[in-house]
C-alpha cells in the first residue's frame, strides 16, 4: 500500500482529492493525525458548510452501491460451493417457515381468512428470489413479520364497516408504497440510517418480544374453556419449555460441539414436530384440538384468484390508500434496514460491501408486487436475517482476549467466526425449499399441527427476544446487588446510577407508548412512534445525558465497514471537539461492550450473544478505501 509523507493512504488521498461523495453529495475526509495510517470515513466539517443539507444527488446511492456490490456478483454464486451452506439452507428454512405459520393463523382469524397459509408462503417465496438474485446484501431473509400482521388487520378493522373491496385497498396501499420507496431509494433516504442506533432498535425489539407474547395468548384464548382449551395450555407451555432448553444447551458447554450446535439449530422445528404427534396418546388423542387451518395446493385461501382486480374500487379509496402507504413505508424503511444492519453486525467478519439504497428499491418492487398478488407485504425478518448470517461463519479456536487470571500457564481458547461463506444460495434455496412446501402432501402435514403447538412458538420467540434485548439487560443490572456485580460490567463505568435509570425509563416509555397504540384502532399509526425514536436518540439524549455515558448506553448497530455505503457511523459528535469530548481513556474504551443483543435475538436462540461496540472516535478512524482494500486482502 502506498502512503503519503502525512501517513494517509494514497487511494483516500485520491478520494478526497478528486471529491469523492456519498450519495448526498458530502465529501469523505482522509484523518492524518488520528489515524495511525488508515484512511478515515466520515463526513468533513468543511465540506458539509459547502454541501447545502438539501443538495441531493438523485439515484446516487443506488449507483454506488450497485457500483461498489457489482465485483463479488459472480463470486457470490461460486463462493456457495462450501460445506456451511447447506446446513445453514436447512436450518434458515425451518426459522423462517414456523413463524410463517404462526403469523399465518392469526391473520386467517383476524382478516376473514383474507390470509392464510399459501400468501404467507408465498410472500416469503417472493422476498427470497428477489433479494437472494438481484439484492446487494443476498444475506437478508426476507418474509412476513409481526409488525406487517398488525398492520393488516388493523386495516382490515378500520376498512370493514365501510363495506370496500380489502384486497384491492391493500393492493393501492402496495402500489403506493412502491412510488413511496423508490422515491426514497432515489433520494438516498438510508443516508439516515447512521441515526440508528440501539436505542431504537431495544425499544423496537422489546416491542415485537410482548407482541409474540399477546399472540400466543390470543391462540389460547379462543379456544374456549373446555378440555381442548386445558390441553392446548399444556401443550404451549410444554413447548416452550422443551425449546428453551434446547436453546440453553446449544449455547452451553454441555455435550460435544456438534451435538450442541444440533440442538440449537434444530431443537425448536424438532419440538413442533414431537408434540403435533405427542397430543396423538392415549387418552390425549380423544380431545379435539383445533389445527393450523390451511387451502388447497397452490391456490388462495379465499374463493379469488391470484391477481387482484385493483380497479374494482373507488376513486375515493385509491387516494385514501395514500396514508395507510405513507404509514407503510416509514415501518419498511426502519424494520427492514435494522434487519439489514444487524444482519452485517459488527461481529460478523464480512468482507463484500452492503448496499442498502438499491435494496430499499427492491423492496419496493416486492411490496408493490406482493399487493397485485393480495399478499402480506415482505421485508426484512428479524432474527433471521442475522440468524442466517451466524450460520455462515466459519469458525476456528482462538486464544481468549481475556485469559483466566487463575491459568496463567494454560491460555484459554474460545471460538470465534473468521470469515463468513457470503453468497447467495443458500437464500434461494431456502425459498424454494418453502415454494416446495406449499405442495399439497405437505399442506396435510401442516394442518396436523395443533394451535396450541402454534401458541407455544410465540412463547419461545417472545420470551427469548426479551431476554436478549438491551432493555432487559439494564434492568437485570439495576436489580442486581452492586457488591455481587462484575468489575468488567461495563454499566459500571457510568458514575451517575440515576443516568441508567433515566435512559432505561426513556426506553420503557417508547416502548409502553408503541405498544399502547397497538391495542387500539388506532395501531395503523404504530410505525411514526418507533420512527420516532430516531430523533429523540439523536436530538434529546445528548441533552441529558454525557457523551461518556451514552457511549456506554448505546452504540451503532452496525461496523463502519458496513455503514460506508450511508455516509459512515454516527456517534452521536462528528466535529473534532465534541470527538475529544469522548476521549475517556484507552481502558474503558476497551471495556465497552455491548450489554444485550436487543433484537439481535428474538427466535430459535438459547445462550448468549456478544457484540463488541466500538468507541466513536474508534468509528471516526475507519473509512471506505481502508474498509475495502483490508477485506480485499484478507
Amino acid at each position: 500500500m502506498v502512503a503519503s509523507a502525512e501517513g494517509v493512504p494514497a487511494q483516500a488521498q485520491a478520494q478526497a482529492q478528486h471529491g469523492e461523495e456519498d450519495g448526498n453529495g458530502r465529501e469523505f475526509d482522509a484523518v492524518s493525525e488520528r489515524s495511525g495510517g488508515q484512511g478515515s470515513f466520515s463526513p468533513s466539517s468543511s465540506s458539509s458548510g459547502s454541501s447545502k443539507w438539501w443538495r441531493i444527488r438523485l439515484f446516487r446511492g443506488m449507483v454506488n452501491d450497485l457500483r461498489r456490490r457489482a465485483p463479488y456478483y459472480l463470486s457470490d454464486w461460486t463462493d456457495a460451493w462450501d460445506y456451511r451452506v447447506v446446513p445453514a439452507t436447512v436450518y434458515m428454512y425451518f426459522a423462517n417457515i414456523l413463524p410463517a405459520l404462526a403469523f399465518s393463523l392469526d391473520m386467517f382469524h383476524k382478516t376473514n381468512m383474507q390470509f392464510g397459509v399459501n400468501e404467507v408462503l408465498l410472500s416469503s417465496v417472493l422476498g427470497a428470489v428477489v433479494f437472494s438474485v438481484l439484492a446487494c446484501q443476498p444475506l437478508v431473509i426476507v418474509g412476513v413479520t409481526g409488525p406487517i400482521t398488525v398492520f393488516n388487520y388493523t386495516v382490515y378493522d378500520i376498512m370493514k364497516p365501510t363495506g370496500t373491496n380489502y384486497l384491492a385497498f391493500m393492493c393501492w396501499i402496495g402500489l403506493w408504497s412502491l412510488v413511496f420507496h423508490w422515491i426514497l431509494a432515489v433520494t438516498n433516504s438510508c443516508n439516515w440510517l447512521k441515526y440508528v442506533t440501539r436505542f431504537p432498535c431495544d425499544i423496537f425489539g422489546f416491542y415485537v418480544a410482548f407482541i409474540y407474547l399477546q399472540k400466543g395468548i390470543q391462540v389460547l384464548q379462543d379456544l374456549g374453556d373446555e378440555e381442548p382449551f386445558y390441553l392446548s395450555i399444556m401443550v404451549a407451555l410444554l413447548v416452550f419449555v422443551v425449546a428453551y432448553v434446547c436453546g440453553e444447551l446449544g449455547g452451553s458447554s454441555l455435550f460435544r460441539h456438534p451435538v450442541r450446535v444440533f440442538l440449537k439449530d434444530y431443537g425448536t422445528p424438532l419440538t413442533v414436530v414431537f408434540f403435533t404427534g405427542f397430543v396423538h396418546i392415549g387418552r390425549m388423542e380423544s380431545v379435539h384440538l383445533k389445527n393450523l387451518p390451511t387451502s388447497t395446493a397452490f391456490l388462495p385461501t379465499s374463493d379469488r384468484g391470484w391477481f387482484i382486480h385493483f380497479w374494482d374500487i373507488s376513486v375515493s379509496d385509491v387516494f385514501l390508500a395514500i396514508p395507510f402507504a405513507l404509514l407503510l413505508t416509514i415501518l419498511f424503511w426502519f424494520d427492514h434496514n435494522v434487519s439489514s444492519l444487524i444482519a452485517q453486525g459488527t461481529e460478523f467478519p464480512l468482507r463484500k460491501p452492503a448496499g442498502f439504497h438499491w435494496d430499499l428499491f427492491l423492496l419496493g418492487l416486492t411490496t408493490g408486487v406482493a399487493g397485485l398478488l393480495g399478499l402480506p407485504f415482505p421485508n426484512g425478518l428479524i432474527p433471521q436475517a442475522p440468524f442466517h448470517t451466524e450460520s455462515l461463519c466459519v469458525t476456528s479456536s482462538v486464544v481468549s482476549s481475556s485469559p483466566d487470571p487463575n491459568s496463567k500457564d494454560h491460555p484459554t481458547y474460545e471460538i470465534k467466526p473468521t470469515r463468513v461463506v457470503e453468497q447467495r444460495v443458500s437464500n434461494l434455496a431456502q425459498g424454494l425449499l418453502t415454494l416446495g412446501t406449499m405442495t399439497g402432501p405437505l399442506l396435510v402435514v401442516l394442518h396436523l399441527i395443533p394451535q396450541g403447538v402454534l401458541a407455544g412458538l410465540f412463547f419461545i420467540m417472545g420470551f427469548q427476544a426479551l431476554e436478549a434485548n438491551g432493555i432487559t439487560a439494564k434492568l437485570l443490572f439495576l436489580a442486581r446487588d452492586v457488591a455481587l456485580t462484575s468489575p468488567a460490567e461495563p454499566l459500571r463505568l457510568i458514575e451517575r446510577r440515576s443516568a441508567i435509570w433515566l435512559f432505561v425509563a426513556i426506553e420503557l416509555l417508547g416502548f409502553g407508548a408503541t405498544f399502547a397504540i397497538t391495542q387500539t384502532v388506532a395501531a395503523v399509526g404504530f410505525p411514526v412512534f418507533i420512527f420516532a425514536l430516531i430523533p429523540v436518540r439523536a436530538l434529546l439524549l445528548p441533552r441529558w445525558l454525557t457523551p461518556e455515558e451514552l457511549s456506554v448506553l448505546d452504540g451503532p448497530t452496525a461496523s463502519p465497514f458496513t455503514m460506508e455505503s450511508v455516509g459512515g457511523v454516527y456517534g452521536g459528535e462528528s466535529t473534532t471537539e465534541e470527538e475529544s469530548r469522548l476521549d475517556v481513556g484507552t481502558e474503558k474504551k476497551k471495556k465497552r461492550v455491548e450489554e444485550g443483543a436487543g433484537i439481535r435475538s428474538v427466535l430459535f436462540r438459547g445462550g448468549e450473544v456478544s457484540t463488541a461496540v466500538q468507541s466513536e472516535e474508534d468509528m471516526v478512524e475507519q473509512g471506505v478505501a481502508s474498509g475495502m482494500r483490508a477485506r480485499r486482502a484478507q
